[in-house]
């Protein structure tokens, strides 16, 4: 057992019911957790709005937290991001409209205590967020379904190349 501070991301698929424009059955999610004695809301906070501002390449990032429901966290919160909406595209760090991207909290004490560890002592956040859903954002993309459907103009249109990694040369849209 690893003790604190503890700092994960975890990428991977997710199933669910549900499939439209905007959702798929399977998609890819990541998780991040951070456990130490010191970690509070504000520090939750921050790093979705540094997260938010370098993939959307933007300077500025409007947020609102608003309250939710998560089995694992408590408080919890859906945050959504000040944008503005052009026809499909949606661009960020504008306008009067907002869009939920991700859900979040702090982690429920008894998460803690499961895990080992004393809730008096510990505390962490935790957040969601899907993968292909904020790349369709970023993108433009009007149709989430088109990424599974291995078609080379799709890739080619929008710029991908099959196998193609980022690197921190790069950069994010290179």
């Amino acid at each position: 057992m690893q003790k604190p501070p503890i700092r994960i991301i975890a990428p991977g698929r997710t199933y669910r019911n549900d499939s439209d424009q905007t959702h798929t059955p399977m998609f890819h999610q990541v998780e991040g957790l951070v456990i130490d004695t010191s970690s509070h809301i504000g520090h939750l906070k921050w790093l979705l709005e540094e997260f938010c501002r370098a993939f959307f390449e933007v300077e500025k990032v409007e947020m609102r937290m608003r309250p939710s429901f998560f089995p694992f966290t408590e408080p919890s919160m859906e945050v959504d991001i000040r944008c503005k909406r052009v026809g499909n595209e949606v661009r960020f760090g504008e306008g009067d409209d907002w869009l939920e991207i991700l859900g979040c909290g702090m982690v429920h004490p008894n998460v803690i205590r499961f895990a080992g560890l004393d809730p008096d002592v510990y505390q962490g956040f935790a957040f969601g967020m899907g993968i292909d859903r904020i790349a369709m954002l970023k993108y433009g993309m009007p149709d989430l379904r088109a990424f599974f459907d291995a078609d080379q103009r799709w890739l080619n249109h929008y710029g991908f190349r099959p196998l193609d990694l980022p690197t921190l040369v790069g950069g994010l849209s290179s």
